[in-house]
């Protein structure tokens, strides 16, 4: 069978405002990688607390149980949008699914540790393929209009996926099957390959390769025919200028080579805020501010919550209000929670209850501070910075950057915590200004603009009437 995007889905009809676009479900299929990319990512935090007793694991083995999807991930971020360039977003998306499967029924049968931290890695490398060609594929896929929203996609079903790994290690907690906490990823990786077999491929992938009348038979299901030849008259014309352009000189084109260090930036400060400190470490922290262990379990699962509600209303308010206002806004969230919680820590007011209550509420105002903002924005504005002719490759690069700083920062979070946790927040607020400069001094606003109008201001040409 052919590899192929399909051709037997019928044009549907323009979105009235506030409707689900047209083949919406469509996008939600091609955002199923980042429901799995959440849960293989927050299902190991409870799943270790019974595997180590069933191998007897010592300490690094642990470590390695829990890190080697790290590892895999930045192997596979490194790897996907040179490959994807290449060969296509789809393809990779299917390759993705299928080991997504794999990964999942081995690390549930694994018979040692050995066995288990090699599927684990397994999985990384699906987890580095989908933190790459999910916002890319959906943001090549989805209408400029609602671009935004659809790109958001991604983030929602990385929150989802992470909440999802919590209650089901909750309800397993019981019996302390980990082999079926690990397996049940199989379920969604699934529906994943199935529904991507009748995906179709971005349109803009299929122009830079030549293959423009298909491009116009996938714009054609998504737009009504003129807007449909008109974008693609618009990504011909990119594609012209691009084609023209080698990798040397679009790194000397000013504009472009902005767009790429915009997104460099952008990736790795997702991290350097301290997100997921929050992540992976919400119970520990929690428990310093005096919870017992419950407690903090049951607070982390309400952060949880928030990510998932607050990146809703980011994807409802996006593509109205804008990038640069909500990114602001989110930063200057961030970076109070943050100082408030180093003084809370560092001053002594964890003695009272008042103290305990105000450290859960910075934890939850920093995460609903990120989640309207650059948990779903980053991955919406990557792929919008980017050329078109090497935006697989450079978003490849951004994302392996993005995933260093996160190895980064959740290695050395517990040493520091140790040493002091007010300075550490301290620290994460003062990296949040940084961010919040570089930002205010750089970052475009892209709302309401397709890529190939983003990328002719960058190369500062006018010719092609977008």
């Amino acid at each position: 069978m052919s590899l192929e995007p399909s051709a037997h889905a019928g044009p549907g009809p323009k979105s009235p405002g506030g409707a689900l676009p047209p083949r919406f479900w469509s996008y939600l299929i091609g955002a199923l990688g980042g429901l799995l990319f959440g849960y293989d990512t927050g299902i190991i935090a409870g799943a270790i607390l019974f595997l180590r007793k069933d191998f007897a694991l010592a300490p690094m083995e642990q470590g390695l149980v829990v890190s080697s999807l790290v590892f895999g991930a930045l192997a596979g971020a490194a790897t996907t949008g040179y490959l994807s360039d290449r060969f296509g977003r789809r393809r990779l998306l299917l390759l993705a699914g299928a080991v997504y499967a794999a990964g999942a029924i081995g690390a549930a049968l694994a018979p040692s540790a050995t066995v288990l931290i090699g599927f684990r890695l397994l999985l990384g490398l699906a987890v580095g393929v989908s933190s790459v060609l999910v916002p890319l594929y959906l943001a090549e896929m989805a209408p400029t209009s609602v671009r935004g929203a659809l790109t958001s996609l991604n983030q929602l079903m990385i929150a989802l996926g992470i909440f999802v790994s919590y209650l089901v290690t909750f309800a397993l907690s019981s019996s302390g099957d980990w082999r079926l906490m690990l397996g049940l990823a199989a379920v969604p990786a699934a529906f994943m390959l199935v529904g991507l077999w009748f995906q179709d491929e971005s349109p803009r992938w299929l122009i830079a390769h030549g293959r423009t009348e298909e491009a116009r038979a996938v714009l054609a299901r998504t737009q009504d025919p003129g807007e449909a030849e008109r974008e693609l008259a618009a990504i011909e014309c990119v594609r012209a200028r691009g084609s023209r352009l080698g990798i040397l000189e679009l790194l000397r084109n000013r504009g472009l080579r902005r767009g790429m260090l915009l997104a460099a930036m952008l990736a790795v400060f997702q991290q350097l805020v301290g997100i997921n400190t929050i992540v992976y470490y919400a119970p520990t922290i929690l428990s310093a501010a005096g919870f017992g262990d419950s407690a903090a379990l049951l607070n982390s699962v309400g952060l949880a919550s928030l990510s998932i509600i607050a990146t809703l209303i980011a994807a409802s308010i996006v593509d109205r209000v804008g990038r640069r206002p909500l990114m602001l806004g989110g930063l200057v969230g961030m970076l109070v929670s943050m100082a408030v919680l180093g003084a809370v820590f560092s001053g002594g007011g964890l003695r009272s209850g008042s103290g305990e209550a105000l450290a859960v509420t910075c934890l939850a105002a920093f995460k609903i501070a990120f989640s309207l903002s650059w948990g779903p924005l980053v991955w919406v504005m990557l792929p919008e910075l980017l050329p078109l002719q090497v935006r697989g490759t450079v978003m490849g690069g951004a994302v392996f950057l993005n995933w260093a700083a996160n190895f980064l920062v959740s290695l050395f979070f517990p040493i520091v915590l140790a040493a002091g946790a007010g300075a550490v927040f301290e620290l994460f607020a003062a990296l949040g200004f940084i961010a919040l400069l570089l930002t205010a001094r750089w970052l475009p606003e892209t709302t309401g603009r397709s890529l190939e109008a983003i990328e002719l201001e960058q190369l500062a040409e006018n010719e092609c009437g977008t």
